[in-house]
């Protein structure tokens, strides 16, 4: 069977994946009807994130990306609907409204069951077959690997959290999806940079870790959710059509660059040094 258009899968042989779920901007004309607007569909892409990650197939790791915007579907939600933050705002497997709140279709113009399934079929169930034709790949000439997804976010959105943003944002569902030998070694990379970081704090990793992360079973997951200022120059407070997003400055960018290049080392050391 052929890889759907809208995924892209470069394969290497290192011990790693690379997950890139947010950093889609299409919307096919099918699932556009009813939309408030094509710039509010897309403000909470995952901007650039895929360019501060490029060096990555350089390293030898698989990669997985879909170009469609988690508007349409968000890949990194639980396919059943159910929350993975009780009690706190969050969007929803297909989003109804923006981070901060704003509806993002017209009044009585939200995608209905039929519409949902669809979009699992088309788009959620493929990236996830995806991911586990690679891990089962990787894991059959590697005693250990690391999946490693990639996200970033406004570092101001007041609906779902308070104050500023860490610049790094370590999840592991709270220790449970990856040997804390190798978040520890993450933490210090982190914290080497004299920038904030914390593990499991707001963002403990969504679908794509907690689902594939079987340390037992040598598949270690991580979710990197990056603080958008520590690699672009982002807009303080709200942002509108004007202003966001911000321009992709490879200067501004390489400091984080960096920093992301020890990690994702750190990930293949950790990996090819299974006992």
């Amino acid at each position: 069977m052929s890889t759907p258009s809208f995924l892209t899968v470069t394969r290497g042989e290192a011990p790693l994946l690379v997950s890139l779920p947010h950093t889609g901007t299409d919307i096919p004309e099918e699932f556009a009807a009813g939309l408030v607007s094509p710039w509010r569909a897309r403000k909470d892409c995952d901007w650039w994130i895929e360019r501060l990650y490029d060096f990555g197939a350089g390293l030898g790791a698989t990669v997985v990306h879909t170009a469609i915007s988690r508007t349409v579907i968000d890949v990194n939600r639980d396919p059943s609907g159910a929350s993975l933050y009780p009690g706190q705002a969050t969007t929803e497997l297909v989003p109804t409204t923006t981070f901060d709140g704003e509806p993002l279709y017209e009044p009585g113009h939200e995608p209905d069951s039929d519409s949902i399934s669809r979009r699992k079929a088309l788009f959620f169930e493929p990236y996830h077959k995806a991911l586990a034709d690679e891990i089962a790949r990787l894991r059959a000439i590697h005693p250990r690997i690391v999946v490693y997804d990639c996200h970033s976010i406004r570092s101001l959105i007041p609906r779902l959290f308070e104050g500023e943003l860490p610049n790094f944002n370590i999840g592991t569902n709270g220790g449970t999806t990856c040997d804390p030998a190798l978040t520890a070694r993450i933490a210090e990379i982190c914290a080497a940079t004299g920038r904030s970081h914390v593990v499991n704090g707001r963002f403990k990793g969504g679908f794509i870790t907690r689902h594939n992360g079987r340390p037992a079973d040598g598949v270690h997951a991580i979710q990197m959710e990056l603080a958008c200022r520590g690699y672009m120059r982002e807009p303080v407070g709200p942002v509108d059509e004007t202003s966001w997003p911000a321009a992709y400055d490879e200067a501004y960018a390489a400091p984080m660059r960096a920093a992301l290049t020890r990690i994702l080392e750190a990930c293949l050391d950790f990996a090819r040094n299974a006992r």
